[in-house]
């Protein structure tokens, strides 16, 4: 049976997600916003949700680096160890992303003491996970998934509109850079593409046992939810 969860250790994420959301709209102009809700749901649209894989399904296995050493780290490897509990984020330029990251940094010693690992896995170079690391303080590995290769394995990988690069491209969100450090006018469709942000927990036998991801950045999985997987 799972340890008990350290309730104050668990408060809602999806609480401190809405605050930032409620200061979006409070500060960002109307046409802004309403293009995110329109990016949000064509998204949707795709059916993307519904490809990304379930519990019960296999992991794929994957060998990434490692930001903090610059080494490969293999899934297998990993999962030789204990479970494993996969985050995949959009970049550091997310601050969804960044308080989700944050709330896993406070959570890893829960996520150790029931004899599981935690990554985080994001499209960003190396260069960009090891800014993440320091500013954030983070335990855990970050590793580079250049193109999203990986996310797609797991169904969460999509390429950013023509519409959506103007849009990032307005408000100084320079994806090609953050991810494989092109400009815009050097930008392969590669360094476009993004994952869902979501998580998995693979058991030691290579099944996932707990999934979820959103096509809705502002909504990320409980970590009350994943632990209890554990």
């Amino acid at each position: 049976m799972a340890a008990s969860i350290n309730k104050s250790l668990t408060a809602s994420l999806q609480e401190q997600l809405d605050r930032i959301t409620q200061n979006t709209r409070a500060l960002v102009q109307p046409e802004r916003l309403e293009f995110s809700e329109r990016t949000i749901a064509a998204l949707f649209a795709t059916g993307i949700e519904d490809r990304i894989l379930k519990t019960g399904d296999e992991a794929p296995s994957f060998s990434l680096q490692d930001a903090r050493t610059g080494k490969a780290v293999n899934s297998a490897d990993l999962l030789a160890l204990g479970p494993l509990v996969v985050n995949f984020f959009r970049g550091r330029w997310c601050p969804y992303c960044v308080t989700e990251l944050e709330t896993w940094r406070d959570l890893h010693t829960e996520v150790r003491s029931r004899g599981a690992l935690f990554v985080a896995i994001s499209p960003q170079n190396p260069r960009q996970n090891a800014f993440t690391i320091e500013q954030h303080g983070l335990p855990f590995p970050l590793l580079a998934d250049p193109g999203c290769e990986v996310a797609a394995k797991f169904g969460l990988t999509y390429s950013v509109t023509p519409e959506q690069r103007r849009y990032f491209q307005s408000i100084l969100v320079n994806i090609p850079y953050n991810n494989a450090g092109l400009n815009y006018q050097t930008a392969t469709e590669a360094s476009w593409r993004l994952p869902l942000a979501g998580v998995f927990v693979i058991n030691r036998d290579n099944t996932i046992i707990f999934s979820e991801a959103h096509a809705d950045f502002r909504v990320r999985p409980e970590p009350a939810g994943v632990l209890a997987a554990l």
